[in-house]
């Protein structure tokens, strides 16, 4: 039995080389807009995203480039014999969820006030090897 607990636990950590991550908390934009850039460097590979990120004139790609750069750099630590062009990288998930809301009121006519919401984001970015069995 114990055998066997430590073969999974292997090839859980094998699976795992394959794959990093990196997170970006509490990133002032809305999600909306986030997502909006997100969705363009979904599943591409790495060279493809980071030429995406960089000429897309929205303020996110820019944050988004630099998460994926640190990605990439997260999957060099775990894989220092391996070469990053010929592991063909690419982008296996990445999530945008809502942060906290600073919540800020302003003036309206006739003594009132509305609400404004400063939205905020937190991004997760997993990027994967290609050469493994996973896809």
């Amino acid at each position: 039995m114990g055998s066997r607990k430590k073969q999974m636990a292997d090839a859980i950590k094998e699976a795992k080389k394959h794959v990093a991550f990196a997170k970006l908390n509490n990133c002032p934009t809305s999600p909306r807009k986030m997502r909006l850039v997100a969705d363009l460097v979904r599943g591409e590979k790495v060279d493809k995203a980071l030429s995406i990120l960089k000429f897309n004139n929205k303020e996110a790609s820019g944050r988004l480039e630099k998460l994926l750069l640190s990605a990439i750099a997260n999957w060099q630590a775990k894989n220092e014999d391996a070469d990053v062009e010929s592991a063909e990288l690419f982008v296996k998930e990445i999530k945008v969820d809502s942060g906290s809301m600073l919540k800020r009121l302003r003036p309206a006519p006739q003594g009132r006030a509305h609400r404004i919401r400063k939205r905020s984001n937190h991004v997760t970015l997993v990027v994967g090897a290609n050469n493994n069995t996973q896809s």
